[in-house]
């Protein structure tokens, strides 16, 4: 079962411009109905542009705060915030959806199960969890306040740009996001590929395709 659609209430709070290790940016503040506060992460002026190139990103604690090395997120926003500051204008929307929106603490659990051997989808249904609860209206919603009229989306989930063209989201493009597999990550991407339909090839991948790491 998806969550509750809570984009309809989101609202602009407020926007700074922030140095990063990656360069300045300014950062667009939001709030949904339940809390939740995405941001949009805005290199240049987007405002009334076409083909803007677009990162919808989910938030990903365990890779981004504590370093993880069980999946690509962390080099994913990298990458992302790297293409719009030296590529853009541009606009990272950073979704509050850990662990594909089951949570942090339910990633967590899953985790312990692909300890055991299973891959991140498998590991997922075991705990009685949907593969990926993810919604997007509130980066279509975002999208809109900024004025941007069609963008370029960096991804590899072609979910991801189904669920936004649903949503109204002119996509053009897809812009692919490649970065280097690592021992301890080589699984879950291989997972990603072969069981969730991403673009990309598992040969590419050294480790063990059958199970994934996150």
């Amino acid at each position: 079962m998806a969550p509750p659609d809570s984009s309809k209430s989101l609202r602009f709070v407020s926007a700074a411009t922030l140095p990063t290790t990656r360069g300045s940016y300014v950062v667009r503040a939001y709030r949904d109905g339940d809390g939740k506060e995405p941001v949009a992460i805005v290199s240049g002026n987007v405002a009334g542009l076409e083909e803007v190139p677009v990162r919808v990103h989910d938030e990903c604690f365990t890779s981004e705060v504590l370093g993880s090395l069980k999946c690509d997120c962390r080099d994913q926003l990298a990458f992302a915030m790297d293409y719009i500051r030296r590529r853009g204008p541009g606009v990272v929307i950073y979704l509050r959806q850990e662990g594909r929106g089951i949570g942090l603490a339910n990633k967590i659990a899953a985790y312990a199960l692909q300890e055991l051997g299973h891959d991140t989808v498998d590991a997922n249904r075991m705990l009685g969890l949907p593969d990926d609860i993810r919604r997007y209206d509130a980066a279509a919603s975002i999208l809109d306040d900024l004025g941007i009229r069609s963008v370029r989306l960096m991804t590899n989930n072609p979910r991801k740009v189904e669920e936004l063209l649903r949503l109204g989201v002119e996509v053009t493009s897809c812009i692919p996001v490649l970065v280097p597999a690592t021992e301890e990550s080589a699984g879950y991407l291989a997972a990603k590929a072969l069981r969730m339909g991403h673009t990309l090839d598992p040969e590419l991948f050294s480790g063990p395709t059958g199970h994934a790491a996150s």
